[in-house]
């Protein structure tokens, strides 16, 4: 019989032009407090990719919530089509092959969203159809990739695409308390684009099934991560609880244990853990309470030092990284994870 689960068969990732190493940024913004300082000369993250403005006369950065706004979708709109263009390279196709489009950003909202916006920059086709994925956090790659593969399957031979558009220097404040430092230190801005289709005729194909999902919410912890309104400011400023990683952490084995169950598998029978580079601490907690190695998370923990958190998009650099390697061997198996607000974690499953 046929197996017409649905494959990730290429990846595609992009950055803006700018990288700054993390002692450049206190210095640029002319940063005192000595804490803060300390946030961002932490070793695991060593250079981020960021859309920045030059320091108003105060040497700050002053960016209004609209320009921050007008700032994500032009970021949107450089760092998406690079994204998308080196997904589809390799393939033989473009994106007039594209049948169905998702989108997925936190950082920015607009209406029409950037699936229309790529639509019309891109040149897709005009009955493409579409969905955005708006405001669900880090953990919203996997949320999105679950109903892109569903529609693969539903629609064999028909190609879908998920891109993960986070442009996270259009979603800061800047006022030198300790909760924005931590937020400022960590993220920064990238687009990753996957392919998938379902397609008995793909069979030869040395590309990954998606065999299944498994989600888990936290509500206890709903407001853990989450966006407030900050009225001195005017402009939106993400909350990150310091309890995150233990939060996480504890509840981490739960969806494993069922996604594995479901499939008559034991951790011990997955290849390669993709962790969502959420933060040293988080990624550390997700080791010590799943049972997995550093060797495991070597990808996690190198995009999370090249690039910083790259939110719902970070866990497709970590799984380029590891196609490039080239250790993976057919029959393998690999679970990708991402975790974010709700709090929720999110796993999948995929074998070779």
């Amino acid at each position: 019989m046929l197996d017409n689960r649905p494959r990730m068969l290429s990846i595609g990732t992009a950055n803006p032009p700018q990288r700054y190493r993390q002692e450049d940024l206190v210095e640029l913004y002319n940063c005192p407090d000595p804490r803060i300082r300390s946030l961002f000369k932490s070793a695991h993250i060593r250079t981020r990719h960021l859309y920045l403005p030059e320091p108003d006369a105060d040497g700050l950065p002053s960016e209004t919530q609209g320009q921050l706004l007008d700032k994500h979708l032009r970021g949107a709109m450089e760092i998406g089509p690079q994204a998308v263009a080196r997904c589809l390279e390799d393939t033989g196709l473009s994106v007039q092959d594209i049948d169905y489009l998702c989108v997925i950003t936190t950082t920015g909202f607009l209406a029409p969203g950037l699936s229309a916006h790529l639509i019309r920059e891109m040149g897709f086709r005009e009955d493409c159809s579409r969905a955005d994925v708006v405001g669900m956090g880090c953990n919203a790659g996997l949320n999105g990739l679950n109903p892109v593969a569903s529609w693969a399957m539903a629609n064999p031979g028909r190609n879908a695409l998920m891109v993960c558009i986070e442009v996270c220097s259009a979603a800061y404040v800047f006022d030198m308390s300790m909760r924005t430092g931590i937020v400022n230190s960590l993220f920064g801005d990238g687009a990753a684009a996957v392919l998938v289709r379902a397609d008995p005729r793909d069979e030869r194909l040395f590309a990954p099934r998606i065999l299944g999902f498994n989600s888990h919410i936290i509500p206890p912890a709903l407001d853990a991560m989450r966006y407030d309104w900050d009225d001195d400011a005017g402009k939106f400023s993400f909350f990150l609880d310091r309890d995150i990683p233990y939060v996480v952490g504890a509840n981490a084995e739960k969806p494993v244990d069922r996604l594995l169950g479901a499939h008559g598998l034991k951790r011990r029978d997955i290849a390669h853990w993709i962790v969502h580079s959420g933060g040293k601490k988080v990624v550390d907690a997700i080791k010590y309470n799943v049972g997995i190695t550093s060797h495991d998370v070597r990808h996690t923990s190198s995009v999370l030092r090249d690039f910083g958190n790259l939110s719902s998009g970070s866990f497709l650099f970590s799984f380029k990284r590891l196609l490039e390697e080239g250790v993976v061997r057919r029959g393998d198996y690999g679970v990708l994870m991402t975790m974010g607000p709700g709090s929720t974690i999110e796993t999948a499953l995929v074998r070779w």
